[in-house]
Order: C-alpha cells, then sequence, then structure tokens
C-alpha cells in the first residue's frame, strides 16, 4: 500500500518564453509539467509524464519553440487548462501531501504565481526541496548550477531533449537520487 512519504515527485515546467521582453499583454505561463516520480525505498526513478498546458495570456514563439521543440499547434490541440494540470497532479500523484521537488526555484515560483493569477488552487504540499541548492551545498560549491553541469560534474549524459519539461524532470531526478 503506498503512502504520501513512499515518493517524492520531481517537477520541471516549461513556461512561454521570447528573445527578449514579451509583447504587451502577453506573461509567461506554463506550457510543460513534467513529472518523474522517485520511489523512496528503492531509489528508482518511475515513468515519466509530461502534461501539456494551453496558456491563456501569451503565445508558443518560435524563440521557445527552438529552446522546447513544442509548438503553439501541440499545445492548442494537446493542452489542457492549468486547473485541469493542477487538479491531474493532486489526484494522480498526491501532490498536495508528498514531497516534491524542482530544480531550482522558478518551478514553485511559477506555480505559485500563476495559480494566484488564475484563481487555481495550488497543487502542492509545504515540502518542497530545491534540488539546484542542495547539489552545491553537497558538493561544496559556492554558488549553484545548472542541470547539464551537475550531470557533468556526476559523469551523467543528460536523456531525452534538454528544455523539454518531461527529460528535465527525469535528470532532475537522476541528479537527486545520486546526491542522496
Amino acid at each position: 500500500m503506498m503512502n504520501e512519504l513512499d515518493t517524492i515527485i520531481v517537477i520541471d515546467v516549461e513556461s512561454t518564453t521570447w528573445k527578449d521582453i514579451p509583447p504587451p499583454s502577453q506573461e509567461r505561463e506554463i506550457i510543460e509539467i513534467g513529472i518523474c516520480p522517485l520511489q523512496v525505498a528503492t531509489g528508482k526513478r518511475l515513468s515519466k509524464r509530461n502534461i501539456l498546458v494551453k496558456p491563456e495570456k501569451s503565445t508558443v514563439t518560435d524563440y521557445c519553440t527552438k529552446l522546447t521543440t513544442l509548438t503553439q499547434e501541440q499545445i492548442k490541440n494537446l493542452g489542457i487548462s492549468l486547473k485541469e494540470a493542477c487538479s491531474t497532479l493532486e489526484k494522480e500523484y498526491l501532490t498536495k501531501t508528498r514531497t516534491w521537488a524542482s530544480w531550482g526555484k522558478y518551478d514553485k515560483n511559477q506555480f505559485e504565481r500563476e495559480c494566484k493569477s488564475k484563481n487555481v488552487p495550488y497543487p502542492f504540499g509545504p515540502n518542497h526541496v530545491n534540488i539546484k541548492s542542495l547539489f552545491a551545498s553537497k558538493k561544496g560549491l559556492t554558488h549553484e548550477v545548472e542541470l547539464l553541469e551537475a550531470l557533468q560534474m556526476l559523469g551523467l549524459q543528460f536523456e531525452g531533449t534538454y528544455h523539454r519539461a518531461v527529460d528535465d524532470a527525469y535528470n532532475i531526478a537522476h541528479v537527486f537520487l545520486k546526491i542522496i
């Protein structure tokens, strides 16, 4: 029987982005949530998954597509609302009661800001692990490093497509397992 302490949920998000500043009336919004549960007892990464999210106040630019490989068409056709995505996180991954983790503060801050802005219930509980800070601390670094550098420092290769939330979450989970 599973409980909320058996699994840590590693999350990564990709958001709409622009080469420079956003055009007037557009703002950064989540377009992909990557999920990789870690089974605590075995130290294994469970199956990775992504949820595509339709932005309400922005579009996927060519710059964003070059970075993430996600297109406006994909997001429009396959994406769901942020509310539905957050509900999925809560129901299927028990994110309100389980510890969750991400690479840095960006993902947590983006969820908090966007959920508040769209009046969507925040899908996570209070227990968050900033793996980026934890990695720097465990390695005795004087500053945080990006995910690719952390993987390199551990002698690991990135698996998948960089800046795809589903693959980023899977690789972040790998780093997490190596340092715990």
